[in-house]
């Protein structure tokens, strides 16, 4: 059986959280963090999300954020971890 469907409602105010595996380090060096709020802006820009506040630790992030359609924070979400994951395999970091 699959796990439940997260909350995802509009207007409502979200705690986002995403650690690496195996507690490995996402951000390394300074350009790991600087591309990863490049991708984040973008994805801000894309999506009806509002971001109040972000933190970024090198084995994990925090996002803050209130989507403003119904569903809208899964797809930020989404976008956002696979374009900043896609960029570090190309070695855009």
């Amino acid at each position: 059986m699959g796990r439940p469907k997260r909350a995802d409602e509009a207007g409502c105010i979200y705690h986002m959280l995403n650690r690496a595996n195996r507690r490995d380090e996402i951000f390394e060096k300074e350009a790991d963090y600087e591309a990863f709020e490049r991708v984040l802006i973008e994805a801000v820009s894309r999506y009806e999300v509002e971001l109040f506040s972000y933190c970024l630790m090198p084995n994990h992030w925090h996002l803050c954020v209130r989507p403003g359609v119904d569903g809208e924070m899964s797809r930020f979400a989404q976008w956002l971890t696979l374009t900043h994951t896609q960029g570090l395999e190309k070695g855009q970091a």
